[in-house]
């Protein structure tokens, strides 16, 4: 099992020192959300700074996939806005194409996205502008990995299967599984969403959650029961499993350093216990 670490937890170092760490800690890759300060895709001369990050990748051997949830690039207002539930929805789909372009340049292994928020009478418009990334994307050659968000248009793996289908099933079309969110919401056990989405699943994040509660957690302090879970997605993903701790940028060499032993903790367990 390979494990990454998401960037948009590393906001207060530059982008070089935060791979540097990550690699450093012992991870295996990197979830690189597009943001600010991190590979800004509407800053200047983005074909040669998305050169030097692909470089400092391979130097340091991170595999990358690119996230696209980044609060205020679009908007200094308005978090995440605008969505692909917007009336105008130029400027993030605008965003989606930039982040595919990148994902392609570095050989991403996926590029992830989310609905937005939104009235369910939006769902043809969600289709109607999700179908545009999925035909962009397939021209390039990239991986699309949708994420379920609590509260969102696409809320759970349910909703994700709709629109999978209303899209005819594409192939580059795959999902995004955020494991704390099947403990907040799904009515499945965390190890059987895995389970359940295993032949769709292109892209994990990890993070511990209570039910009910849309927090992301450090390891330990929620209510997953992770060896489980690790033996789940060992048995059926090959691709990166990436922590995804947002809101701890304070502390980010530590936190990063204990997730990843608590993560081998875990999987070592998982090990002992097949």
């Amino acid at each position: 099992m390979r494990f990454g670490y998401g960037t948009n937890g590393f906001t207060n170092h530059r982008l070089p020192e935060a791979l540097r760490v990550i690699a450093d800690l012992g991870y295996d890759g990197v979830a690189l959300t597009l943001d600010t300060n991190h590979l800004d895709p509407f800053g200047a001369d983005l074909a040669r700074r998305t050169t030097e990050v692909a470089a400092d990748l391979q130097r340091l051997g991170l595999a990358v996939v690119i996230e696209t949830g980044a609060r205020y690039l679009l908007d200094p207002w308005r978090k995440h806005s605008p969505t692909l539930m917007d009336d105008d929805p130029a400027l993030r789909l605008e965003y989606l194409r930039r982040a595919v372009q990148v994902g392609a340049d570095l050989g991403a292994e996926a590029v992830s996205f989310w609905a937005g928020i939104g009235p369910a009478d939006r769902w043809d418009r969600l289709v109607d502008r999700t179908r545009q990334i999925v035909e962009f994307a397939g021209a390039h050659g990239v991986t699309l990995g949708f994420e379920p968000e609590p509260g969102m248009l696409v809320n759970d793996i349910a909703d994700w299967r709709r629109l999978h289908d209303d899209l005819g099933r594409p192939a580059n079309f795959g999902i995004t599984l955020d494991i704390g969110h099947c403990r907040c919401l799904e009515a499945l056990p965390v190890p059987d969403c895995v389970t359940a989405v295993a032949g769709e699943l292109v892209n994990v994040q990890i993070d511990d959650m209570r039910r009910g509660t849309h927090e992301h957690l450090e390891f330990g302090t929620g209510e997953i029961d992770f060896p489980p879970v690790l033996a789940a997605l060992e048995a059926s993903y090959r691709g990166l499993v990436s922590v995804e701790l947002p809101r701890h940028p304070h502390a980010a060499p530590t936190i990063a350093a204990q997730s990843l032993d608590f993560l081998r903790n875990a999987l070592k367990e998982a090990g002992d216990h097949r």
